[in-house]
């Protein structure tokens, strides 16, 4: 229906509705509908011993976003928040609402930040990352890799080129800066 200055027709009554198709609105009813009782509001029903759940104690700040006024019940604990990228997300939650992209695109980047840091903490540890077997670079020269690689179904064929960009090019990147450091440092 195109928009034009005409008013629409008006919807039909219930009772026209009602004698035009068979059965409407039998649901109308709250005691002809099958699922009324279970509408019932009946707290006692699910078996609860409490109106609230017991709040699990915060030992350490948590963030939590601008919108609520108080952090569930129960929240996890596992990963504590460090280092840089852990300054980055409590400022994007204690800055920006979660309906705003800058939000967002502030814990995308303190993950971009976590990584790297993971990887400079892993160097520090003496156990750095190992490119050739993380990869799966040795793999691809076992197992039928041509025609794996060019094989019928492949949905990644149109961006193969860049992988080896995509993969290698960070490493390369990092080996020439600890070169130009190591080479500046002996001058």
């Amino acid at each position: 229906m195109t928009y034009t200055a005409d008013h629409p027709p008006r919807p039909e009554t219930s009772e026209q509705l009602r004698a035009r198709i068979p059965g409407w609105g039998a649901d109308l009813d709250p005691a002809d509908r099958p699922s009324f009782p279970r509408e019932q509001l009946d707290p006692g029903a699910s078996g609860a011993h409490w109106d609230f759940p017991d709040r699990q104690p915060e030992l350490v700040p948590r963030e939590r976003s601008i919108e609520h006024g108080m952090l569930p019940p129960v929240f996890g604990t596992a990963q504590p928040l460090r280092g840089l990228s852990g300054r980055i997300r409590r400022h994007a939650y204690a800055r920006y609402s979660e309906a705003r992209a800058a939000h967002w695109l502030l814990l995308i980047a303190a993950d971009r930040v976590d990584m790297a840091e993971s990887r400079v903490e892993a160097i520090r540890a003496g156990h750095p990352d190992n490119p050739i077997t993380e990869t799966g670079v040795l793999g691809e020269l076992k197992r039928h890799p041509l025609r794996s690689r060019f094989g019928r179904g492949r949905a990644d064929l149109n961006h193969q080129w860049i992988d080896p960009l995509v993969v290698g090019a960070p490493w390369l990147l990092a080996g020439a800066v600890v070169y130009a450091v190591v080479r500046s440092g002996r001058r």
